[in-house]
C-alpha cells in the first residue's frame, strides 16, 4: 500500500461494502423487479459506484499482495 493511500484494512473493508451493496442491489431488483426507467438508471448507476468500487479495491490488494 501507498505510505499517504488507504491502509490495507480500509481497503477491505471498502471491498466487502462493495461487495455487500452489489449483493443488496441484486436482492432488491431479485425481489421487486424493474418498476420503471427511474429505477433503471438508479440501478445502473448504483452498479457502476458499487462495482468500480469493488473492481478498485480488489486490485489494490492484489497489487500490494505481489510486493
Amino acid at each position: 500500500m501507498s505510505r499517504f493511500g488507504p491502509t490495507r484494512g480500509e481497503v477491505k473493508l471498502r471491498l466487502a461494502i462493495s461487495l455487500a451493496g452489489l449483493v443488496l442491489l441484486a436482492l432488491a431488483y431479485a425481489t421487486n423487479g424493474i418498476g420503471g426507467i427511474a429505477s433503471l438508471e438508479i440501478g445502473l448507476i448504483s452498479g457502476a459506484f458499487f462495482g468500480g468500487s469493488a473492481i478498485w479495491s480488489g486490485r489494490q490488494l492484489w497489487t500490494s499482495r505481489k510486493r
